[in-house]
């Protein structure tokens, strides 16, 4: 989002939604800032089924990774390319690099739909990449809150491996 000073606003509902969208990746790059490399890689829920929560490391690349397809999920209906993102556990140190590459993706998906409509951003309907289909509204709004459900569960996570010290 640009910023000249005064808070610059885009227009519209899709313009709400990535307002939103890079201020809640901003905040979890915000959380991700008070974290130690060895934090980062720590496993702190080694047991959990789900490989993508074991670690802040795990988190962030699967953040990253989700991101990419949830734009790419619009680009399909777009008709735009996709991304060629490999995916993979970041560094800690390119961590806010990947999320913001992330991010400029999502936002340059909209670059030429800058009038997109309110109505057409409500009845789009996506096929995601889950086999779910979801509105393009409902698909960036998933987008914004996981980004907030990651970055409380990493401050999860610092707080169980500070308290531990």
């Amino acid at each position: 989002m640009a910023d000249d000073g005064d808070r610059n606003f885009r227009k519209g509902a899709s313009g709400a939604l990535l307002d939103e969208y890079e201020r809640a990746a901003a905040e979890f790059k915000g959380v991700l800032n008070s974290v130690s490399s060895v934090e980062f890689g720590q496993a702190v829920d080694p047991e959990t089924p789900d490989e993508n929560c074991r670690s802040i490391q795990t988190i962030a690349a699967h953040v990253i990774s989700a991101g990419y397809c949830y734009a790419d999920s619009l680009r399909e209906h777009f008709g735009q390319a996709r991304s060629e993102h490999a995916g993979g556990p970041p560094e800690l140190a390119e961590t806010a690099a990947g999320i913001d590459a992330m991010v400029n993706y999502t936002v340059r998906t909209f670059e030429d739909r800058r009038d997109i409509s309110d109505k057409e951003v409500s009845a789009v309907t996506l096929r995601t990449v889950w086999g779910a289909d979801w509105g393009m509204e409902q698909l960036l709004e998933h987008a914004i809150v996981h980004f907030l459900r990651h970055r409380r569960q990493i401050e999860r996570f610092l707080a169980t491996l500070r308290s531990e010290e």
